[in-house]
């Protein structure tokens, strides 16, 4: 058989594969219900705090001004320093300043819009921290980037239990017989990441339409360059987890043991998550996590959306990951044909990558 031809086989099989898995999971309820969910959590994490949001904004005043009528949450001080000092310890929103006929707000690093929209006049506004993203909006954004990546990347697993469930019923046997088995991880790989492209598409239609529900819609100019680098960043964050699941689920031969082998992909999930999470205000970790591979399609649009990153670095980190992508895909490559005839319990590492060798 000729190069040309076996390269044709081997896209074709993989197609094969692909509609395959494509179509046993748009046929899943659970596939709709868990995207469903996501959906869902979008709009949640867009519009709860503004329902929740407790109490009128809190305020320190300085100087006789007259807030009658105003709701606003109000912190008598003597002078503008302690005023200051408030503003920077986030104990209250903004300062009121008494300033000849008017008054002068200051805040920290964004104008403080519910703390103007309680007044009945605008007045001028000071900034002590000036700052392209306030920290309320840089928050939403993380966790919205760092949700949707959660989902995703766990989303990963069904490619786990569809390659274990192949091989407890036997039917990896029927499938290798006539198909490569590198063209059924591509296959399977593919698939997936179609759907998972479909779904992203799908929440980034979802998003602007959340964030007027919950009254932000003047983040969207801002949000939207950033999701323009997520979404990049989350396909190709999927498909180098896709691969790690696939191999998961190939050293186990039932459903039973999948947990013994998914403890470490799953800690590839959750720790860009918490960490991403815990250390958003920490710029030197938030810079070497946007560099990592597993991290970076959450760390780097992040920080390209808070200004703290430019362009190049952006495309530099993409381009480590789409490296990682082609590295991890050859590696589970050959661990995933290793594994997935051998049978009667977990598969070692080591065997499956000597048993590939054979």
């Amino acid at each position: 058989m000729s190069e040309s031809s076996s390269n044709a086989s081997f896209a074709a099989a993989t197609r094969l594969v692909a509609e395959r898995e494509m179509s046993t999971f748009l046929r899943s309820k659970g596939f709709w219900v868990g995207f469903g969910v996501t959906v869902l959590a979008l709009f949640a994490i867009a519009v709860l705090p503004s329902l929740l949001a407790g109490g009128p904004p809190k305020v320190a005043v300085v100087g006789s001004v007259s807030l009658s009528g105003a709701d606003l949450d109000v912190r008598q001080v003597n002078d503008l320093a302690a005023a200051e000092q408030l503003v920077r310890s986030d104990e209250v929103e903004a300062a009121i300043v008494a300033e000849g006929t008017g008054v002068r707000v200051i805040g920290l690093t964004n104008p403080p819009s519910d703390v103007m929209s309680a007044l009945a006049t605008e007045p001028p506004v000071s900034l002590l921290e000036p700052a392209d993203v306030s920290p309320g909006v840089r928050q939403l954004v993380i966790t919205v980037f760092a949700f949707v990546f959660l989902m995703f990347g766990m989303g990963g697993a069904a490619i786990a239990q569809s390659t274990v469930t192949e091989k407890q019923t036997r039917i990896v046997e029927i499938l290798v017989s006539t198909i490569p088995v590198r063209a059924l991880l591509a296959g399977k790989i593919a698939g997936h990441a179609v759907l998972t492209i479909g779904q992203v598409l799908v929440l980034a239609l979802a998003a602007p339409i959340a964030l007027r529900i919950g009254g932000h819609a003047d983040l969207l100019g801002v949000v939207l360059p950033a999701l323009g680098w997520f979404v990049p960043f989350l396909v190709l964050g999927f498909v180098l987890l896709a691969a790690v699941w696939a191999v998961a689920g190939s050293l186990v031969s039932r459903q039973e043991d999948l947990g013994s082998s998914m403890t470490l992909v799953m800690m590839l999930v959750m720790g860009p998550y918490f960490g991403v999470m815990f250390f958003f205000d920490q710029p030197v970790v938030m810079t070497v996590l946007s560099y990592v591979p597993f991290s970076a399609a959450v760390a780097m649009p992040v920080r390209i959306f808070a200004g703290e990153a430019q362009v190049w670095e952006g495309l530099l980190s993409l381009g480590l990951l789409a490296g990682s992508v082609v590295v991890i895909v050859l590696l589970a490559s050959r661990l995933y044909s290793g594994s997935l005839l051998q049978t009667g319990g977990k598969v070692a590492l080591r065997k499956a990558w000597q048993h590939a060798e054979s």
